[in-house]
Order: C-alpha cells, then sequence, then structure tokens
C-alpha cells in the first residue's frame, strides 16, 4: 500500500486497531500506525497533513 490508497489503509487500521478512536487520534500516531501495518511500503517523506486526514476520515467512515 502506499499513502494514495486511504480506503485501503483505513480498512486495515479498523481491522489491527479496533480499540483506537480515529476521532482523537494525533496525526504523529496515526503515521506510526500507518507505516507499521504489514502492507504498508512507500516513503514517510511523500505524507502530509492532507493524506493524514484523508486517511483519518476514511477511518472514521469505515467505523459508521
Amino acid at each position: 500500500m502506499k499513502w494514495t490508497d486511504t480506503l485501503d489503509i483505513a480498512i486495515e487500521l479498523a481491522d489491527t486497531h479496533p480499540d483506537v478512536d480515529p476521532k482523537t487520534i494525533r496525526f504523529t500516531d496515526l503515521m506510526a500506525k500507518v507505516m507499521a501495518l504489514p502492507d504498508f511500503d512507500d516513503d514517510p517523506s511523500r505524507c502530509g497533513e492532507r493524506i493524514l486526514e484523508a486517511i483519518q476520515q476514511a477511518w472514521i467512515d469505515e467505523l459508521e
């Protein structure tokens, strides 16, 4: 997965971290959780606030 695969990342995060509320996660923690996913393979420098916001929103949507 790459940073732009926001929906796939959100699904994996929801499955991997069911105890985490995506509405309250800090972006630094979110970035670390994404990079720790086994299928994730992208350069951390390609990540920005907009990408993290998109991942966070997709994660919230996935849980609703």
